[in-house]
């Protein structure tokens, strides 16, 4: 069976394409391949990885990824933009790409203050991600 392919893209590829691609992978991996990048990737942030294994989600083979990995060499069906700068500066066409979609989250990374607050953030961009999937997986 085919499965739908999905790229989670934003900037760094380090907070929210990563929950999302991991997210989607354990909701609904026998329909979707799910994979994320970024315009500008650095390092999954240590964050990413504890907010999602609070709530039993895998975290196994999370690497941040260039769109250049992506563009122009496989077909993807939807590519899902979680950030501003990234819907704004991604290649308005996309070779053998599908529906494009935006879902604009807050980017955690930015958060000041104690390391809960800050994983806090996290926590809050996670459940936006978790509501986001889930209500478009849902979907006929």
């Amino acid at each position: 069976m085919n499965r739908t392919r999905v790229l989670f893209l934003c900037t760094g590829n380090t907070a929210r394409s990563q929950m999302a691609e991991a997210i989607l992978r354990d909701r609904a991996g026998e329909r979707f391949e799910a994979h994320s990048a970024g315009l500008e990737p650095t390092d999954v942030r240590p964050e990413t990885i504890a907010v999602l294994e609070e709530i039993g989600v895998s975290t196994e083979g999370l690497r941040s990824k260039g769109v250049e990995e992506y563009l122009g060499k496989i077909h993807i069906n939807y590519l899902i933009t979680v950030c501003s700068h990234a819907e704004e500066h991604c290649p308005r066409i996309w070779p053998q790409g599908g529906e494009r979609i935006f879902w604009p989250v807050d980017d955690p990374a930015v958060a000041m203050g104690s390391e809960e607050e800050r994983l806090d953030a996290f926590r809050v961009a996670r459940d936006h991600l978790v509501r986001l999937i889930e209500e478009w997986i849902a979907e006929p």
